[in-house]
């Protein structure tokens, strides 16, 4: 009995040690790519985050950029299928551990689905980018202007502005916002807000102003990203009326008169407009002036007549 017990003991023995050394080898051999594809991803992540932010040429020329990078991502697929192959071996022989990595196949997959994502949404941004400037007839020092101005204040390298960085940058572009630095609250509230939108020629209504808010701030995420920011500046940059353009609206409103009344902004503005006027409007001092005449030929000039557009 035992003569024939100890064979078979060797056998089980030898069996289970080829299994070990089987295993081994499959653990050994998922790490070394894992441990290659891992930070392959990671840098690639980094590498396109930077593409996005700097100011290397055109516009054309990060797209291009960008369209390189995903041709080497779409070509690295095959790497990440023979490593999901390699984890299917892994789990149909039961192994739950693996010393020689520290990435786990969710962990690749996760990292995966992420770069395509990005790579997809950076050039996605570019190719909007580059139709805001052609249709704002945008050039490209602006664009790289704004872009500076961004990053500049985009302390964290996160994409993204929070409200006080927003402001700081409309500031830094030109934008008086009426910095009190009482009311560092870490956000733009809502009259610096309207009074920098109404210095760039917008028609304030209540709805007006909760429409552009909207738009800068879609999901209400506190923070403004380049794409919303681009737009926002672009829009007033191409649309901002001239000193000339504005007075002779005024004009209209006034029956031709050179001067305003008070009576007449509240007549023919939304209230927040004209109360925003009517607070900053010298009093006219024309020989033809009356009573409560305001001057909306130099209120005009120093709105608008800096902005050189």
């Amino acid at each position: 009995l035992v003569r024939r017990m100890v064979p078979r003991r060797d056998q089980a023995l030898t069996e289970e040690h080829a299994r070990q050394q089987h295993n081994e080898r499959l653990r050994k051999q998922f790490g070394a790519q894992a441990n290659v594809i891992g930070p392959w991803i990671q840098t690639k992540m980094e590498e396109i985050g930077r593409i996005s932010i700097e100011m290397h040429g055109t516009l054309e020329d990060q797209l291009s950029h960008l369209r390189q990078y995903e041709k080497s991502i779409v070509n690295y697929k095959p790497k990440i299928d023979q490593l999901e192959g390699d984890h299917q071996l892994i789990q149909e022989a039961l192994i739950f551990d693996n010393k020689h990595t520290n990435y786990t196949m969710e962990h690749i997959r996760v990292g995966w689905e992420q770069l395509l994502t990005t790579i997809a949404r950076t050039i996605n941004e570019v190719e909007n980018q580059i139709l805001t400037r052609d249709a704002k007839g945008i050039s490209q020092e602006q664009m790289n202007e704004f872009r500076a101005s961004f990053n500049h204040f985009d302390r964290d390298h996160s994409g993204t502005l929070g409200p006080e960085e927003f402001k700081a940058c409309l500031i830094s572009l030109g934008y008086d916002i009426g910095n009190d630095p009482q009311k560092k609250t870490g956000m733009m509230d809502t009259d610096d807000f309207r009074a920098c939108l109404i210095s760039m020629g917008y028609n304030m209504g209540e709805a007006e102003f909760a429409r552009i808010m909207s738009i800068v701030d879609p999901n209400r995420l506190g923070v403004v990203t380049f794409q919303a920011f681009i737009d926002f500046m672009s829009r007033e940059t191409a649309d901002t009326d001239t000193a000339d353009q504005v007075m002779a609206s005024f004009k209209i409103l006034a029956g031709d008169k050179n001067y305003i009344t008070m009576d007449e902004l509240r007549r023919e503005l939304p209230p927040d407009q004209a109360e925003y006027c009517i607070a900053r409007m010298a009093p006219y001092t024309g020989p033809d002036s009356v009573p409560g005449a305001l001057d909306y030929m130099s209120f005009s000039t120093a709105l608008y007549g800096e902005s050189d557009l």
